[in-house]
């Protein structure tokens, strides 16, 4: 088993894990930290990626590719020939190593109307701007052939210059001639328009007539042309579900359920194209609605939500509100019936089928057991059966408590879980958990796989000195996890940011989180009167530290203003609205 940079365990890529369905798409070799490697294309995806592990590969860099990869996903796709538009895409997105024969910034072409007053058409790899565009497309041939048929057809033009007397388009009729009497010209390039957007009934009807009568009169060559003409048509005109017009700063969000194991599935689309795919393994409870908003909740804390975000089902109350809040701008949630993000949102659970069929073949045991062992190769441990994670609470150096949460094989044991009472007179909380820790290091006859931290470096050292004290340094592995960018930070190891093999990291530090802050609230509802912003949404403990540290204390925070709370990071407008609101009953 050979070691990351970080400190964890790539597993090489084999043949026995290698499970992908026999369906058209796309294949990514990838390392245990996400890197793409190489991306590939296939009209089978299990029988050519299966072609890898032969024992005499076609290719020379196939040993070290497969030597090299940690895992190999899929994206699915309906036809070969959109997987051969996502291969060039991803391949233009990630440009992988190993792809050393597609590095080229080459992509396909496109068939645009330009934006002038008298539109022209043209065939180009490089749209110009304020043109409207259809595709990519990967028959190249097709969409030459179909600019052709709208040029006899219609007289859309194509010269970049409009000549008084006219050109050699018009006068051998490829051209209607808008440069010498334009009536009309428009009307045609609405049609032209209208085709290339899907509606050409009408062509199509008059293609297969002319086809028809040339094979009645013997003319069976001049009826192939035709043929060949219609489905070239049909090939264009076809909405391509990997790229659309409408694809922009778009996430579509898939899943599908065996048991209580979910695979959720996001794909990102931008620029009219998809663009990337993340899968999530989840524990699924029952309800379709708080599975996937609990994803959005977990997927978007770290990162930007889209402009649009395509759902199953719709979203909890005030899910679509911390969105907007965390995006800074209106994001639309939808769940559309029709169309291309609908049939977007659909490819989306397609690919949730097929990954949730690879993660229930996949090793043995429970989803939380698998997420336990895939921490446990992220840290380069042999096991992570049994975690303890710590959390601390205050408020403003009233009711000091901790609390030290249990997972045992990746699930919570509640019966485990302790809570604490600051004794000592320390006020941060540094000192405050080097107490709870040494504490609780009294009453163990068990040593946990891990021992993790909510809290950043500082909070590793502290705890550090506290177990070097107390004799107990290097008995078990120590980690704290620190929620910008879920980082992890341990002794004598390089700091790791988390993917979602370390889900069952932050399943631990969450857990500590809601219930030392819920142990707090207990305790403070014992010693003072209701607190007039604990019902505010959204409003949580550290967001409640941020108020106090911006204002001075409890007394800044009721006289600040509107405006003054919208300063304060991690408060966005929406919060400080229900803040000022929930303080003086109006937000004016």
């Amino acid at each position: 088993m050979r070691r990351t940079p970080f400190g964890g365990a790539d597993i090489p890529v084999a043949p026995s894990r290698v499970d992908l369905p026999a369906r058209p798409g796309v294949y990514l070799f990838k390392t245990s930290q996400g890197r793409v490697l190489y991306v590939g294309k296939a009209t089978r995806l299990s029988d050519r990626v299966r072609a890898y592990f032969a024992s005499t590969p076609d290719r020379a860099m196939i040993p070290e590719l497969v030597a090299r990869a940690d895992d190999i996903e899929c994206i699915v796709t309906p036809t070969p020939q959109e997987a051969l538009v996502l291969e060039r895409q991803l391949i233009r997105e990630h440009r992988p190593r190993f792809n050393s024969l597609l590095k080229d910034d080459k992509s396909f072409p496109y068939l645009v109307l330009t934006g002038e007053a008298l539109p022209r058409i043209m065939y180009t790899r490089h749209p110009p701007k304020g043109a409207q565009k259809w595709g990519p497309f990967p028959n190249p041939a097709a969409a030459k052939q179909v600019m052709q048929l709208l040029r006899r057809n219609l007289g859309i033009r194509d010269c970049k210059e409009l000549l008084p007397q006219g050109c050699l388009a018009m006068h051998i009729g490829l051209c209607a001639g808008p440069c010498i009497d334009a009536e009309g010209y428009l009307e045609r390039v609405e049609t032209a328009r209208k085709i290339l957007n899907g509606q050409a009934t009408e062509l199509l009807e008059e293609l297969a007539l002319e086809m028809d009568q040339a094979a009645g009169a013997h003319a069976y060559e001049h009826a192939a042309v035709v043929r060949d003409r219609i489905r070239a048509v049909r090939e264009v005109i076809s909405q391509h579900v990997v790229s659309s017009r409408l694809y922009r700063d778009s996430d579509a969000i898939g899943v599908a359920v065996q048991g209580d194991l979910a695979a959720v599935v996001v794909l990102h689309a931008d620029e009219g194209i998809v663009q990337a795919q993340d899968v999530w393994p989840m524990v699924h409870r029952g309800d379709l609605g708080e599975t996937v908003s609990a994803f959005v909740a977990d997927h978007y804390e770290a990162r930007r939500p889209p402009r649009l975000l395509l759902t199953p089902v719709p979203l909890l109350d005030g899910v679509e509100a911390w969105l907007e809040e965390r995006r800074g701008a209106k994001v639309d949630c939808r769940g559309p019936m029709r169309g291309d993000l609908a049939t977007l949102r659909r490819l989306a659970d397609q690919n949730a089928e097929v990954q949730v069929g690879r993660l229930a073949r996949r090793g043995s045991g429970s989803l939380e057991q698998r997420a336990a062992d895939d921490g446990a190769v992220l840290l380069g441990l042999d096991r992570l059966d049994h975690v303890v994670c710590f959390d601390m609470a205050q408020l403003q150096g009233e009711e000091r408590v901790g609390a030290s949460v249990v997972l045992r094989n990746g699930r919570p044991a509640k019966k485990e879980y302790r809570t604490y009472t600051v004794k000592g007179d320390a006020m941060d909380d540094l000192r405050m958990m080097q107490e709870v820790v040494q504490r609780w290091l009294k009453r163990q006859d068990e040593w946990p796989d891990l021992l993790l931290l909510d809290g950043g470096q500082t909070h590793l050292d502290a705890i550090k000195r506290t177990l070097e004290e107390e004799q107990v340094w290097g008995r078990f592995e120590v980690a704290a996890l620190a929620k910008r960018e879920e980082t992890v930070f341990r002794e004598g190891h390089d700091p790791i940011v988390l993917d979602r093999n370390g889900r069952v990291l932050v399943h631990a530090r969450d857990e500590a989180h809601r219930f030392v802050n819920r142990f707090h609230r207990k305790r403070r509802g014992r010693s003072t009167m209701e607190d007039p912003l604990e019902s505010v949404e959204g409003l949580g403990a550290k967001k409640m530290q941020a108020l106090l540290r911006h204002f001075g204390g409890r007394k800044g925070i009721e006289h600040a203003s509107l405006a003054d709370l919208q300063t304060v990071p991690g408060i966005g407008k929406a919060l400080a609205e229900r803040l000022h609101e929930r303080l003086h009953g109006s937000t004016t």
